[in-house]
């Protein structure tokens, strides 16, 4: 598969990908462990954020290891770890947990065994930040909501043990109201590359001002969306009944629906993220190099449409 086909350099619209620590002291910066990472990412994405279903924090390495390198990905998937592995990443971190339902066996025969062996005989950790990356403030949805330009956003479900600004899902305003076809062109402009685009339910000429987003699988929340207001939703991996039974729901014609690319979805919130710990790390007097897979995990290689 081929590479993200985004612009994730360091040179685009100052967005780093690749974050070098450094005291500001002029003293030589320290190494960091994977300890003192695990304390900056618990900084900025709280354990006690996660739902209670979900699997986050280190999967695999010693706390006391070293880590000069960092890469981020949204999947760790096989491809991703040998990248990894080839930056010479003591650690990666990944938005996706590799061990979410039970195992039995972690024999390389097997493809999470595998996976689970190359990581550790390469010397590399696996952290994982799922759900907390997405209820923290600055996390998967913000990110996404900055992206699309959206204003007074707040959470769409607020987190239970959390700030007010924190929670699953985004609501917000645009700037101006937009037809659906040019705010789904705006979304199809931020997202990277992917086989399955943008697919779009409700009147191309209709018109929107409140969004509503969930970066990853959003259908659970269509409840807490008709509740905001919102003329639109985006979020990833609609159902074919959660979906219909939403446009038969609508008051209006509304919410329209916004259906895009679960890894699309997640993956604006690396750079984001990347830049974040960096600036943490650094503030520490450590110096890691963070960089951003250009791994395109997203499942689906192609796609046959009408016409």
């Amino acid at each position: 598969m081929e590479p993200v086909n985004t612009d994730v350099s360091a040179e685009s619209d100052g967005v780093a990908v690749a974050v070098d620590g450094a005291t500001g002291t002029g003293e030589a910066p320290g190494t960091a462990t994977l300890g003192a990472i695990q304390l900056a990412v618990e900084e900025l994405w709280p354990e006690s954020l996660a739902e209670d279903w979900d699997e986050v924090g280190l999967v695999a390495g010693h706390p006391n290891a070293e880590v000069h390198r960092v890469l981020f990905a949204v999947d760790p998937t096989t491809e991703v770890i040998e990248e990894a592995i080839e930056f010479g990443a003591e650690l990666l971190i990944t938005h996706h947990p590799l061990l979410l339902k039970g195992v039995t066996s972690v024999a390389a025969n097997t493809a999470k065994g595998k996976a689970v062996h190359r990581l550790i005989e390469s010397g590399t950790a696996l952290m994982t930040v799922h759900t907390n990356g997405d209820s923290a403030v600055g996390g998967v949805s913000d990110v996404l909501a900055d992206a699309l330009g959206l204003q007074n956003v707040a959470p769409l479900t607020p987190a239970a043990n959390g700030l007010p600004e924190e929670g699953i899902g985004r609501v917000g305003d645009l700037e101006e109201v937009l037809t659906l076809g040019d705010f789904a062109a705006r979304v199809f402009g931020i997202l990277p590359s992917v086989a399955g685009g943008v697919r779009v339910s409700g009147d191309r000429d209709g018109l929107v001002r409140r969004v509503a987003v969930c970066g990853g699988a959003g259908d659970s929340l269509f409840g807490e969306v008709r509740a905001s207001n919102a003329d639109v939703y985006l979020t990833a991996d609609l159902r074919h009944h959660p979906a219909s039974e939403a446009r038969e729901a609508a008051v209006n014609d509304r919410p329209y629906l916004i259906d895009v690319s679960h890894f699309a979805s997640e993956w604006l919130w690396l750079p984001a993220a990347a830049e974040a710990l960096g600036n943490v790390l650094a503030d520490q007097g450590h110096d890691v190099e963070i960089r951003v897979s250009t791994t395109n995990s997203d499942p689906w290689d192609f796609i046959l449409t009408p016409g």
